[in-house]
C-alpha cells in the first residue's frame, strides 16, 4: 500500500480536479434534495422533463459559489482522504489495531473539516436557489443575508445533520476502499498491460467506495439541505418531511445524491491512483 506522506501533493491535485468537473453535479444535486423548483427547460424547442431541467440548470452559468465550492471540496476531500490514509499508517506503527487504525483517522479529520467547512457549506447551496425573489449574487452576498437573518450562528446551522451525514459517507469511503484494496487481486507487473490493469483495478476500487458511501447518507443530505432552506430544527424538519412526503423524503435526490457524490469521491481515489502511479513511473524514468 503506497505510503501517503509521500505523495500530499497527488491527494491535493486528484481533489482539485475531481471538484473542479464535478461542480455541475453538485449544483444539481443541492437544488434537488434542497427541494428547489426549477422551471422546465428547453433545448431546440424540445421542453425537458423537470428531472433533466435540474441538471441542464445545474450545468449552465452564472456558476454561483464556483471558486468557493470547489476550493472548499478540493481541502475537504484531500484533507480526508490524505489525513485518513496517513493517519492509518501513523496509528498501524504505533502498534494500535486495524479497526481503531482505519476507522478513527476518518473520523476525526472529517468532523474537523466539517465543522471548518459549514459556513461555506451553507452559503454556497443557499446560493442554488432559482427563486428570482431570493436573489443572491456571490458567496459574501450569502454571508450577509444569512448573518441578517440567523446571526453567527445560522452560518453553522445544519452542522450536526452534516456532521450525521459526512462523517458516516467518509468513514465507509475509506474503509470500502482500504478493503478493497487489500482483496482485489494485484496486476502482474510483468504484464506488457501492467499500468492500464493498476487503472482498471484502481477504477473498481474507487466506484465501490463512492457508491456506498452516497448511498448510504441520501437521507442525511434530505434533512440538512431542507434545514438550510427552512432555517428549521432537525427535529421538526424531519416532522415536516414526513407529513408532506411520508417515507418518500428518505429517497428525495437520490438519484442526483449518486451522482453527485458518488461520483466525485470515486474520482478523487482514482485521480490519486492514477497520479501517484504517474510519479512512480516518471521518478523510474529519471
Amino acid at each position: 500500500m503506497v505510503a501517503a506522506k509521500d505523495h500530499p501533493v497527488e491527494y491535493f491535485a486528484a481533489s482539485a480536479l475531481a471538484a473542479s468537473i464535478n461542480y455541475p453535479l453538485w449544483r444539481a444535486a443541492a437544488v434537488g434534495q434542497s427541494g428547489f423548483v426549477v422551471r422546465n427547460m428547453q433545448v431546440a424547442s424540445i421542453r425537458l422533463p423537470q428531472v433533466l431541467s435540474t441538471y441542464v440548470y445545474g450545468c449552465l452559468p452564472p456558476y454561483k459559489g464556483l471558486l468557493a465550492t470547489v476550493g472548499g471540496m478540493t481541502y475537504a476531500r484531500a484533507c480526508i482522504f490524505w489525513g485518513s490514509d496517513y493517519g492509518r499508517d501513523a496509528l498501524r506503527q504505533a502498534g494500535f489495531g486495524e479497526t481503531v487504525s482505519t476507522v478513527a483517522p476518518p473520523l476525526v479529520v472529517s468532523t474537523v473539516v466539517q465543522v471548518i467547512n459549514q459556513p461555506i457549506i451553507r452559503a454556497t447551496v443557499t446560493l442554488q436557489d432559482p427563486n428570482p425573489e431570493r436573489e443572491l449574487r456571490n458567496v459574501m452576498a450569502a454571508f450577509r443575508h444569512i448573518y441578517r437573518e440567523r446571526g453567527v450562528a445560522g452560518l453553522w446551522h445544519g452542522t450536526t445533520v452534516g456532521l450525521f451525514k459526512t462523517v458516516p459517507k467518509y468513514i465507509t469511503a475509506v474503509v470500502v476502499k482500504d478493503y478493497m484494496e487489500e482483496h482485489l487481486p494485484r496486476a502482474d507487473p510483468s504484464s506488457p498491460t501492467y499500468e492500464y490493469e493498476c487503472l482498471e483495478r484502481s477504477a473498481v476500487k474507487s466506484a465501490s467506495a463512492g457508491i456506498v458511501g452516497a448511498a448510504l447518507t441520501n437521507p442525511l443530505d434530505v434533512i440538512r439541505n431542507e434545514m438550510f432552506k427552512t432555517h428549521h430544527g432537525m427535529t421538526r424538519t424531519v416532522r415536516d418531511l414526513q407529513a408532506e412526503m411520508g417515507w418518500a423524503w428518505m429517497g428525495r435526490g437520490l438519484g442526483k445524491n449518486m451522482v453527485a457524490v458518488a461520483i466525485p469521491i470515486a474520482c478523487t481515489i482514482f485521480f490519486t491512483d492514477a497520479f501517484i502511479q504517474m510519479r512512480k513511473k516518471s521518478n523510474h524514468e529519471d
